[in-house]
């Protein structure tokens, strides 16, 4: 370790010190059917969020929580598998995980490990950079977590407990906590889509982009890439890179090429965007949503440098039909011939299609049965979004008949109606995550408020001792 990463390291430790105020436990365990204490909170998700989100429990005092994840130690969240862009998209200088403590920074980080020139020089985050970043605050900020555990099963149990089974390979255990935290990212409430036209195609042929890919295997190869956000660009500049020729068509007479995530960045909409009526929220975020997510110079200029890459605007799929190892796509501008097909056309909601939902998945209310725009901003797909309530918790569609749902919270890109780009973007986490922790506290505070009025009524502390004369 550097001389300048120790001296960071012991600015963090003592900066958590000096603001660990109140430093006093406050929650009590409730006993879980197993005779063990309950989780006070589960969070699903080991990625950026979920650290974060167990980051701002420990500094609310909340400290009987766990974090899983299914992926293996450092492969958390998308950054090592689906993740094709070399840098982040982000601007360098946005904060996040490190909750308004400076020294918990990416900048603070970057500085100590490669100098403050470096950063100055620096146009974006690599991305291999922030994972190493991510597990920094990880083992700075002492976020318990587990890893290679998936959660498969959530249902209501005694005592206003939920049981979560989990898989850890071929073996199954239960575990209970007070209230869960799905900061799952972009698969929460759903999973990747390919359009309709090609969902009879073989997965030999045709995948969505978070799948893997053998992009080797590509070179001489003609590929179709399905989309025009970030990432159908960062999938087509790999194949592009691996020695294939891509025709990327876009749907769109013309491609997205303003950002409107860098608008919404102010404190303000961040923080009170989910405090507007369903009209307002319902307004901004279509509007966002069907923009879709612009992308930058580099990654336009990463594609455009190949001869091989062709942009086909105006150019959805109608309709494909597989010929021997290839396919045929047709589209108003034309028929295309591919090798192979990559999806980027993002998540579609499907609640029963998680497993760990199955239990509540036909209560889950949406903001189609919550909210009816006006003719003009109407939007089926986006009316499957799930409404949440202020603490981000599910709400029911049918009020009793799963009311332990209240106590599932969703730190995901299926909030974004509901909160805006609080779970899917890393400058929303500074505002978001304390939203968040506030929900989840006020919850386990109000659900014990007899015994702490119990506790209250018992202190007798005394804080002086008079000493009367005679």
């Amino acid at each position: 370790m550097s001389d300048d990463l120790a001296a960071l390291e012991t600015q963090v430790r003592d900066d958590l010190q000096k603001t660990a105020h109140p430093n006093a436990p406050w929650l009590k365990p409730k006993p879980g059917l197993d005779g063990q204490p309950a989780l006070d909170v589960l969070i699903v998700g080991a990625g950026q969020s979920g650290i974060a989100i167990g980051f701002g429990l420990l500094r609310s005092q909340v400290t009987n929580f766990l974090v899983l994840d299914k992926a293996e130690e450092g492969q958390e969240g998308p950054w090592l598998s689906y993740a094709r862009m070399p840098t982040l998209r982000s601007p360098k200088h946005f904060t996040g995980p490190d909750l308004d403590v400076p020294s918990l920074t990416y900048q603070s980080w970057h500085e100590a490990m490669f100098g403050k020139e470096h950063w100055d020089n620096l146009d974006r985050i690599p991305r291999g950079h922030w994972v190493d970043y991510l597990m920094w605050v990880r083992r700075m900020v002492d976020v318990p977590v587990r890893n290679g555990c998936e959660v498969i099963d959530i249902a209501p149990a005694a005592n206003g407990l939920l049981a979560i089974t989990v898989q850890s390979g071929d073996s199954l255990e239960t575990l209970y906590a007070r209230k869960i935290v799905l900061a799952t990212g972009q698969e929460g409430m759903g999973n990747w889509t390919r359009p309709p036209a090609l969902r009879h195609l073989p997965s030999s042929l045709c995948v969505t982009g978070a799948e893997p890919v053998d992009f080797a295997a590509l070179r001489g190869k003609r590929v179709a890439v399905i989309g025009a956000g970030a990432s159908a660009f960062d999938n087509a500049a790999t194949a592009l890179e691996a020695g294939a020729e891509v025709h990327l068509l876009c749907r769109r007479a013309e491609v997205q090429t303003v950002q409107p995530y860098h608008w919404l960045t102010f404190r303000g909409f961040l923080r009170h965007l989910s405090d507007l009526d369903d009209a307002w929220r319902w307004r901004f975020m279509k509007t966002v949503l069907e923009m879709r997510e612009g992308f930058p110079q580099p990654t336009w200029d990463r594609c455009a440098r190949h001869a091989g890459f062709h942009l086909h605007e105006g150019s959805p799929v109608e309709s494909a039909q597989q010929l021997g190892n290839s396919v045929e796509l047709q589209t108003p501008s034309g028929t295309y011939q591919a090798d192979f097909v990559i999806c980027g056309t993002g998540i579609e909601m499907d609640f029963a299609g998680r497993r760990e939902l199955r239990n509540c998945a036909e209560n889950i209310a949406t903001w189609t049965d919550r909210y009816q725009p006006p003719e003009d901003e109407r939007n089926a797909r986006l009316g499957q979004f799930p409404y949440l309530a202020e603490d981000y918790a599910l709400s029911e569609r049918v009020v009793g008949q799963t009311p332990w749902i209240a106590d599932i919270h969703l730190f995901a890109i299926a909030a974004t109606m509901s909160f805006g780009a609080s779970a899917s973007s890393i400058n929303a986490m500074t505002t978001a995550v304390p939203k968040l922790v506030q929900g989840l506290t006020r919850g386990l505070f109000c659900a014990d408020i007899e015994q702490h009025w119990a506790s209250f009524q018992a202190y007798d502390v005394k804080q002086a001792s008079i000493v009367r004369k005679v």
